[in-house]
């Protein structure tokens, strides 16, 4: 039997439950954080260097590990998003702070979150996390630097 969901703190937008999901990470709140999820067994996570979770049990499971530790400092930044057809895919670079012995310090991680418009709003169905550098800061790409 699932546990019923916590409704993420907004509905309207894709961008709206990253913001939630982000959320949810800093504040170490796992309710929160499943909200942002769809309600389907084939919703996956990818954390940096980790096995691909399948289905809401095992990235609980995930999340509810990392928390043990306390929450997750990660800030969505540079954010690229796709979006067509009742998706919407959202690349990001993450900065995460991590306490050192020599104080606080940043560490980077590329991610993608793939969102779906559900019955219940837009839902995190995928999200893929690849360790970074902070050479990452600096994008190459081929487009302008603003869209007309």
């Amino acid at each position: 039997m699932r546990k019923p969901k916590v409704p993420p703190l907004s509905n309207g937008s894709a961008d709206d439950t990253e913001a939630a999901f982000y959320e949810a990470l800093q504040s170490g709140d796992i309710e929160k954080l499943m909200a942002c999820w769809a309600d389907e067994d084939d919703i996956v996570c990818v954390h940096p260097g980790g096995a691909r979770l399948l289905g809401a049990g095992s990235i609980r499971a995930a999340f509810d590990a990392m928390f043990a530790n306390g929450s997750i400092q990660a800030k969505a930044e540079k954010v690229r998003t796709v979006d067509a057809m009742g998706a919407s895919v959202h690349s990001v670079l993450e900065r995460i702070e991590v306490l050192t012995e020599e104080g606080p310090r940043h560490a980077y991680v590329i991610a993608t979150n793939v969102y779906q418009k559900t019955a219940q709003g837009w839902r995190m169905v995928a999200h893929h996390a690849s360790p970074g550098t902070p050479r990452e800061m600096l994008e190459v790409s081929d487009s302008p630097p603003m869209l007309h």
